[in-house]
């Protein structure tokens, strides 16, 4: 793998930036994905609200195939792919140099190779497991071999990064990372980390098993597993967004980024304490002491430390811009912002939601507070405001500059994409009021209650009529949402004209103050030892408790319920 200098120039995009080619087949290519899976989502959201779509759906065998769909594409593969095409172009781009072209496509096509397997399996109604694949259920293998295949790629895009930057320390010694670059390649640090526990689940475990040469599992250790990679695989579809919050946003308000050093520490404390926490998804579990439980829930609520210096630095740096605008007031200044943009406003409308994403966190994390929602629609609820609208909104609003950029083709309809992330989030508040409201009164989640007996329904709608009704009306509000958002793509798209000279620039912000000198930032510069110190937490936190499951194993085999 090698990687070369270049000389941007805005002439000929893709002549002078093939990475710009790779970075749109990405983009472009997880959004058709979400589309797949978003279109699923009207008929859960109306399965909530008491009202059976599935059994006119024929092309759907059963509710959980269309769950598996459902959370599959939005949940993996589009954020996957999304985020394997900005991470890969912006830091390369930040850093002035080109990732090995060949080698990149052979990731991108490899993740597609991938894919395939796992609809294959899906769509044959052979992998109906969800998106969390717990055994004893077992699915075809293809779905686990393609599952290990989009997660290699990520990995080898992921360290296709960390070797361009590393190289680029070696050029530049003495220099500090850019800051884009240095939030991306700890994002890709932390996901390597993070990902250690799928790749273990499902290559030694699952893949063996559903091939019938291990005849049985270990639920637990499988899903424990899992949700070391599980809850972790949040802030890698998160911190992306978190890149262009800190990274762009600024620049699109028309400042700075007010705390350089602020920015760097939060990335670096999600390398470093937001891997260990995944047994906060397995407080009703058996088999794991409650010792090792409030450890990791301890650790869990040190996350929530991070979002918040994000919270504060980002707002601080749109309150700056909107001041030199001569915004004036307590809260006044937030007119000057500029709301008529609809990349700005899309990813500023995402942030507010994961206020409330982020609150409902703190609750899902508590130990006590867990065992109110566990398994309800409350869990659904809460990451819809966060993986479905703080994470994907702002992908939706990178594209509505990112799209432009690439392609050198003028965004379309700017307005019907200022209306579209208006629509997107009030679907979803609206969905998620509904959803933990839900949760609130007991309905459990991953449930087909809408074919249940007449009498039975009733009395879970005798109790939840408005809460029902929520549900079932925010799923026609996103789908309008979403009709409005891809005719954006698609009439950007499909334009012929070309416009590449005067073509969106990468908003990178600039810093309000030099921080070259300063002695935290150079420190913080260290990801490898960053990350070295992330291992031996993970390793503190997870290693006693996995080897007291693999030296007792309590095997089972497999079943299908479908």
């Amino acid at each position: 793998m090698t990687t070369k200098t270049f000389t941007p120039s805005q002439d000929k995009a893709y002549d002078t930036h093939p990475e710009k080619k790779i970075a749109l087949y990405y983009t472009v290519t997880g959004l058709i994905f979400l589309l797949v899976g978003v279109l699923m989502g009207p008929l859960q959201a109306l399965n909530y609200a008491g009202i059976d779509i599935y059994k006119y759906m024929p092309f759907l065998k059963s509710y959980y195939q269309g769950l598996t769909l459902h959370g599959v594409l939005n949940a993996l593969v589009f954020t996957t792919y999304f985020i394997c095409g900005i991470l890969l172009y912006i830091p390369a781009r930040d850093l002035k140099l080109r990732p090995n072209m060949t080698f990149a496509w052979f990731t991108y096509w490899l993740m597609n190779f991938g894919v395939v397997l796992a609809a294959i399996a899906i769509l044959g109604n052979n992998a109906s497991v969800l998106y969390t694949f717990y055994p004893p259920l077992k699915g075809h293998p293809l779905f686990y071999i393609g599952a290990a295949l989009l997660v290699a790629s990520s990995l080898l895009v992921g360290g296709q990064v960390i070797y361009m930057w590393t190289g680029w320390k070696k050029a530049n010694p003495g220099k500090i990372t850019p800051v884009t670059a240095y939030m991306s390649v700890a994002t890709w640090f932390m996901w390597i980390l993070a990902s250690l526990g799928i790749v273990v689940e499902v290559v030694f475990y699952l893949i063996p098993w559903a091939l019938g040469w291990t005849p049985a599992v270990d639920p637990l250790l499988a899903r424990t597993l899992f949700w070391y990679t599980g809850h972790p695989i949040v802030y890698f579809w998160l911190l992306p967004a978190y890149v262009s919050w800190y990274a762009f946003i600024p620049k699109q308000a028309g400042g700075k980024i007010v705390s350089e050093p602020l920015a760097r520490l939060a990335f670096a404390m999600f390398l470093l304490v937001s891997v260990p926490v995944g047994l906060h998804h397995q407080f009703t579990d058996p088999g794991i002491s409650n010792t090792w439980k409030l450890i990791q829930m301890s650790l869990t609520f040190a996350v929530a430390v991070p979002s918040m210096l994000t919270a504060f630095s980002v707002a601080a740096s749109m309150e700056y811009a909107a001041r030199l605008k001569g915004g004036k007031g307590l809260t006044g200044w937030m007119g000057k912002l500029p709301w008529n943009e609809p990349s700005f406003t899309a990813q500023v409308l995402a942030m507010v939601s994961f206020i409330f994403g982020g609150a409902g966190g703190i609750a899902n994390a508590s130990m006590s507070l867990n065992y109110v929602v566990h398994n309800t629609a409350w869990i659904p609820g809460h990451f819809h405001i966060t993986v479905g609208t703080a994470t994907t909104l702002t992908f939706f609003g990178m594209t509505f500059w990112l799209l432009p950029h690439l392609t050198g083709k003028k965004l379309f309809n700017p307005r019907l994409a200022l209306a579209s992330s208006w629509w997107w989030f009030v679907g979803m508040m609206v969905f998620a009021v509904g959803m933990h409201w839900e949760g609130l009164l007991g309905i459990p989640r991953r449930a087909h209650i809408a074919a249940l007996p007449k009498e039975l329904l009733d009395q879970y709608a005798q109790n939840a009529q408005i809460p029902m009704a929520l549900t079932g009306i925010s799923g026609m509000i996103l789908l309008v949402a979403a009709i409005m958002y891809y005719t954006v793509v698609a009439g950007t798209l499909m334009q012929g004209k070309r416009d590449v000279q005067n073509a969106p620039e990468i908003p990178f912000s600039e810093s309000l103050t030099n921080v070259e000198t300063r002695k935290s930032v150079r420190f913080l510069d260290n990801l490898w030892l960053l990350f070295a110190v992330a291992f031996v937490i993970v390793l503190g936190a997870y290693g006693p408790i996995l080897w007291g499951m693999i030296s007792d194993p309590n095997l089972v085999p497999g079943m299908r319920l479908w």
